[in-house]
């Protein structure tokens, strides 16, 4: 099987592949996430809540060959679920990393997430979890008008996360959010469209990171 498709993950919870017991990722994750280890889920490595799949592409497997991309290839070809691709980018790998970021997110449509290490990765997880968790409880809010307004910037991890783009401070990473509303559109928004909220030289800047 390519992805456990038909599992519906309670919201707070992630399913790991069983491959990931007792690794640094499972560690860092119990207690902050409900984690529990399934042998069926095929090609994927942590499947989340509102059907987001998680596929990790260790430093390892970038030294090794071309395994992952065709992973990553038979993936995006059999499953109509969100995938999020969790790449450690290190000394050893950068190397390889253009590579991956042209296959992930130019020619597959996914979306490219770099780590250093599990930890990192363990951090990134928690968050998407703690995500879905907390747009799950605005969609139960009384008032759809008030929903979209505050379901991005009220989320401090993906304000921080938009500040961290060299140029972006505070002031930018509010605008951006406020036109783009995530980081997914704002990844995918050409330099134009950038230029609109932050000037040519912030959009280029934005744009190449």
């Amino acid at each position: 099987p390519v992805t456990g498709g038909s599992i519906v993950v309670p919201y707070g919870h992630a399913i790991g592949n069983e491959k990931w017991r007792g690794s640094e990722i499972s560690q860092r994750l119990q207690g902050k996430i409900k984690l529990i280890f399934e042998d069926s889920l095929g090609l994927v490595d942590f499947h989340l809540p509102n059907k987001t799949c998680i596929l990790y592409i260790s430093e390892a497997d970038l030294v090794a060959g071309d395994e992952f991309k065709r992973r990553l290839v038979r993936f995006r070809n059999a499953s109509s679920l969100g995938g999020i691709v969790i790449v450690e980018r290190t000394s050893i790998s950068e190397q390889y990393f253009l590579a991956v970021q042209k296959l992930v997110v130019l020619e597959l449509g996914m979306v490219l997430l770099p780590v250093a290490n599990q930890g990192e990765a363990a951090q990134l997880i928690t968050q998407l979890v703690s995500f879905s968790v907390r747009e799950q409880s605005k969609d139960r809010s009384s008032n759809p008008f008030l929903r979209k307004q505050c379901s991005q910037l009220a989320e401090a991890s993906v304000f921080r996360t938009v500040q961290q783009i060299p140029g972006v401070g505070k002031t930018k990473a509010l605008l951006l959010l406020q036109q783009f509303g995530s980081i997914h559109r704002l990844c995918n928004a050409s330099v134009k469209e950038l230029e609109t909220v932050v000037g040519q030289t912030v959009a280029q800047q934005i744009y190449t990171f």
